[in-house]
């Protein structure tokens, strides 16, 4: 940094002018008396910032709030590179960590647009997370999300974009094959990194495509024919080093073994008369001990929903009742979903069952904790007109997670 200062461009030294000027709301001034006095006398000398060593530089800006570090990194290259110092890492560690949550929403008529429900005000912010990668605005799909990384599907240059927006960080992925018409893209954390997982169709089989970021490559394997081909919006669900996925009529649980990288049939049995089956986890991925696999079902008949319940896979690989969703809630949902169950897909997040549909734009949500049922209203920032394209997902923003 002390380099790229002691070039002399005047446009760099502009920059790092107005940086000082947000770095110091109230100049110091040190007088011959060696004691400090506020004054207003002229902004700093940009020449003394582009003579400071590059680690002093680093101890100086890692005592900003958070926030005001963000807002001033685009004014500097470096900047964008020194949330990753060990000196910026060890002060802050602790309150990046108590960063909020966020129920994350995609349209693909707004792809670069993410407006965010604050999970732990229980409020709509404000203003919505927009998208910093090089994506394409018209071709560019949100696809997955994992451990405050985003996985963006971009079929016109056959590949994905995986990307940390906190950190302002993005790798493109091509795809392992061209064409590749690919099925429950699921992005997942493992601790060395993260995977993403695809079915493809090739003719009358599928094979299961697994992307590794640790050796940066793609393996295929054989598929597994009974998984649903009608759920486009369900993701896989992660739960203790595999992911799992409920099949088409006659309901079943299959996985996958990330590791293994084979197929399994699940010997837990599906509570009967079911008119959909969807799966979530809680703490999937994210090393604790307390993971838990639920079933959200419902039962009917002649594919009629009547009631939605959600079940516990328990010790002995039986599905426990866990709770029902209440009469009117169930009625309401069932009847904005037209009985088209394929648009309908469930996750987990920070302690909420949410239950989703492509077509309309508020989630039923469950909350453990407390055991009630709520509605998530309609983001106020969403025009009338949109009726249908609602992508739901879980965000936890996470700087330190590598692309």
């Amino acid at each position: 940094m002390k380099h790229q200062l002691n070039k002399g461009n005047r446009n760099r030294n502009s920059r790092l002018h107005f940086s000082s000027s947000k770095l110091l709301s109230r100049p110091i001034m040190i007088t011959a008396q060696s004691h400090m006095t506020p004054s207003s006398s002229p902004d700093m000398d940009p020449g003394i910032w582009s003579k400071l060593p590059e680690e002093l530089m680093e101890l100086i800006l890692s005592f900003l709030p958070l926030k005001n570090f963000f807002n001033i990194r685009s004014t500097c290259k470096t900047f964008r590179s020194m949330v990753f110092s060990p000196c910026f890492i060890s002060k802050h560690t602790s309150s990046l960590q108590s960063f909020s949550s966020f129920l994350l929403l995609s349209h693909p008529y707004s792809p670069r647009r993410f407006p965010l429900y604050d999970s732990n005000l229980n409020a709509w912010r404000k203003r919505a997370l927009y998208s910093s990668v090089s994506l394409p605005s018209s071709a560019s799909l949100l696809s997955s999300s994992y451990n405050g990384l985003l996985c963006f599907s971009l079929p016109t240059s056959s590949s994905f974009v995986v990307s940390n927006l906190l950190a302002s960080t993005e790798r493109e992925i091509k795809f392992p094959k061209y064409p590749f018409p690919f099925e429950l893209l699921t992005l997942v954390s493992t601790p060395f990194g993260y995977s993403i997982f695809a079915l493809c169709s090739q003719s009358s089989s599928k094979s299961t495509y697994l992307y590794d970021s640790r050796s940066h490559s793609w393996t295929e394997s054989d598929g597994f024919e009974p998984i649903l081909n009608d759920r486009h919006h369900q993701e896989g669900v992660y739960y203790k080093g595999a992911l799992y996925f409920t099949t088409a009529e006659p309901f079943s649980i299959v996985s996958f073994d990330l590791e293994k990288r084979v197929w399994r049939r699940s010997e837990a049995e599906v509570p009967g008369e079911l008119t959909l089956a969807r799966l979530v986890s809680e703490n999937g991925g994210e090393g604790g001990g307390n993971e838990r696999l639920y079933l959200i079902g419902g039962i009917g008949v002649s594919g009629i929903t009547k009631m939605l319940k959600v079940w516990e896979l328990g010790l002995g690989n039986e599905w426990l009742e866990y709770d029902r969703v209440p009469e009117m809630m169930c009625r309401k949902f069932t009847s904005v979903c037209y009985h088209n169950y394929q648009h309908v897909y469930c996750f987990w997040h920070q302690g909420m069952i949410c239950i989703c549909c492509y077509t309309w734009p508020e989630i039923l949500y469950f909350k453990s904790s407390s055991r009630t049922w709520h509605w998530l209203p309609k983001s106020p920032s969403l025009p009338d007109k949109w009726s249908c394209g609602f992508r739901w997902f879980s965000f936890i923003p996470n700087l330190y997670a590598s692309v």
